[in-house]
C-alpha cells in the first residue's frame, strides 16, 4: 500500500516539534487567508470544468513561485481515503476538505510550515503553522505568499467589504488565527469552562483538535477568531499575542503550580497510571490513546516525568491515530484491528525507551 504521503508519515510535521514560544502550553500556531479568484464563481457554485480549471491553474502558480518548488502536490481525486486523513490528522487540511468531491487538492512544503488548500470552501485557503507561539513569524510567511500569488492571480476583492469570501464571517481581511493549546490543569481545577466563556465572550471560537465539529480530546483547545470584517490584520493577531493567549496560558500555569503545591500525589498518580495503561494495553482507541498522553504530556513540563521526551509523546500522538497507523503498517484495518495494532505499536515503542542503553 505504497502512497506518496509515505515519506511524510514518517516524522511528526513542525506543528508538533514541541519548541517555540510557550510550549509547555502552546502546541501551535497557525494563520490561514482565505481568498477567492475574481474571475470563477465561489467553489459551492462553479460546474465540474471551473473547479478544475482552478485547480490546474494554482498547482501551476504555486508550484513556479520560490515557497512552492519542493512542495509536495497532492490531487484530493485522486488520493485515498486513508491519505486524505492522514493529511486531517496532520493539520493540513480541513475535514471538509477531505470529504469534498470534485477537483480539490492541496500543496505542503518540506517542512510542512505551509500548506494551501485549493478548492475547499474558497478557492485558496492559505495555511502556515509552527510550534508554540509565534504568530507574528507566520504574518510575514503568510504575507509573502499572498503578496507572491496575488502578483499572478486577480483576488476577489471590494474596496469597501475587503475580500470576497464564500463564508460571511471570513469577509474583509479574510485571516482566520489559530492558536492550540494544552489545557489539562484547568480541566482537573474545574476552570476549563470558566476560560471557555470568556473566550466566547471575547467573540472567539472554541474547538478541538481538528477544528469546527470536533471535541477538545486529549485536553487539547483551539482557540480562533471568529470574525475579520472590520477588523486589520495586525489588530487581531496584536489580540492574540499580547492579551488573549498569555493570559490563558497564565491561568494553565498557575493551575499547574497549584496542583503540584497541593496535589502533587494526585497529580503523580494520574501521570503514572497513564503511563502503566499505555505501556501494558493490548487494544485501545485513538481517543483513550490521546486522553492518556495529556497527563502524560503535562508531567513531563512540570518536571514530574521523565520516561520518555516530548519529541517521543507527540510521535505517539500522530502515529497512533487511526490513518497514520494504517498507513505504517500499510494495511487497511477495521476498528478492532487498529486498536489490537495500536497497543502493539505504544508497548514497542515505550520498551524501546525504557531499555537500558549500552556504552
Amino acid at each position: 500500500m505504497s502512497s506518496p504521503l509515505d515519506e511524510l508519515t514518517r516524522t511528526t510535521g513542525e506543528w508538533l516539534r514541541g519548541e517555540g514560544p510557550m510550549s509547555d502550553v502552546v502546541v501551535s500556531s497557525r494563520i490561514r487567508l482565505a481568498r477567492n479568484l475574481a474571475e470563477y464563481p465561489f467553489v459551492s457554485t462553479a460546474g465540474p470544468s471551473e473547479r478544475t480549471e482552478v485547480f490546474r491553474r494554482l498547482v501551476d502558480e504555486i508550484t513556479a513561485l520560490p515557497f512552492g518548488r519542493d512542495a509536495l502536490v497532492v490531487d484530493m481525486s485522486e488520493t485515498d481515503s486513508i491519505d486524505r486523513e492522514v493529511l486531517v490528522e496532520r493539520n493540513l487540511i480541513s475535514r471538509q476538505h477531505a470529504a469534498g468531491d470534485g477537483a480539490r487538492g492541496v500543496t505542503v512544503s518540506p517542512n510542512e510550515t505551509q500548506a494551501v488548500m485549493i478548492n475547499e470552501e474558497d478557492h485558496l485557503r492559505i495555511q502556515v503553522l509552527r510550534s508554540g507561539m509565534q504568530l507574528e513569524v507566520l504574518w510575514e510567511d503568510a504575507t509573502a505568499i499572498d503578496d507572491n500569488l496575488s502578483q499572478k492571480v486577480a483576488y476577489a476583492f471590494d474596496k469597501q467589504l475587503g475580500y470576497l469570501t464564500a463564508c460571511p464571517t471570513n469577509v474583509g481581511t479574510g485571516i482566520r488565527v489559530s492558536v492550540m493549546l494544552h489545557l489539562p490543569a484547568l480541566r482537573l481545577t474545574k476552570e476549563i469552562e470558566r476560560v471557555a466563556r470568556a473566550a466566547r465572550d471575547l467573540r472567539l471560537a472554541v474547538r478541538g483538535l481538528h477544528g469546527e465539529g470536533t471535541e477538545a480530546v486529549g485536553d487539547l483547545y483551539q482557540i480562533s477568531n471568529q470574525t475579520t470584517l472590520g477588523k486589520s490584520e495586525q489588530a487581531i493577531i496584536q489580540t492574540f499575542t499580547k492579551t488573549i493567549i498569555p493570559k490563558i496560558v497564565e491561568y494553565e500555569q498557575t493551575a499547574r503550580d497549584s496542583l503540584d503545591k497541593r496535589r502533587v500525589h494526585q497529580v503523580d498518580d494520574k501521570i503514572w497510571r497513564a503511563y502503566g495503561v499505555l505501556s501494558q494495553t493490548r487494544c485501545i482507541s485513538s481517543a483513550e490513546t490521546q486522553s492518556l498522553l495529556s497527563p502524560i504530556r503535562m508531567g513531563i513540563h512540570m518536571g514530574r516525568f521523565d520516561r520518555i521526551d516530548i519529541r517521543m509523546l507527540n510521535e505517539l500522538f500522530l502515529q497512533t491515530q487511526p490513518a497514520h497507523l494504517q498507513r505504517l503498517l500499510g494495511k487497511v484495518l477495521d476498528e478492532e484491528e487498529r486498536g489490537v495494532a495500536r497497543a502493539n505499536y505504544l508497548r514497542r515503542r515505550i520498551a524501546d525507551a525504557s531499555a537500558p542503553r549500552s556504552n
